[in-house]
């Protein structure tokens, strides 16, 4: 697929998906004409990179996990540093609590919901025309 396709499908600027490239964490075909030609599974890469970018993960440390998250069990490890690693458990607590947070706040959320339903009282206009 070419890169507005790739835009529309994933809901990204084709500037960002030019320096997802120029990162080196999508990979596109060229055509004859020059045209980058995306392969589908770029859809799900993107929505991966994102959501990575979402967490506060940089490029740098993306690069060296999208393998991982392609194929878990065909890991390398090659160039992970004690300062890779150290910033990698940083990171994943730092999701944890974030998602321990979010988690907090959807229930709040829907504790709230679940009251003011309890609590509507019907409107007598609406029930006269019922």
């Amino acid at each position: 697929m070419r890169i507005g396709e790739l835009s529309e499908r994933t809901g990204t600027p084709r500037r960002l998906l030019r320096y997802y490239e120029e990162q080196g964490l999508l990979v596109a075909d060229r055509a004859p004409n020059g045209y980058r030609d995306y392969p589908d599974a770029c859809v799900h890469r993107v929505l991966q990179i994102r959501g990575l970018l979402d967490s506060g993960l940089p490029t740098r440390i993306i690069k060296q996990i999208l393998p991982c998250l392609n194929n878990p069990r065909g890991i390398q490890i090659d160039n992970a540093t004690p300062e890779t690693i150290a910033l990698l458990e940083s990171e994943r607590e730092r999701m944890t609590d974030r998602i321990e947070c979010l988690v907090r706040s959807r229930d709040a959320i829907a504790g709230y919901l679940k009251a003011v339903c309890d609590n509507v009282t019907p409107d007598p206009a609406a029930q006269a025309t019922a």
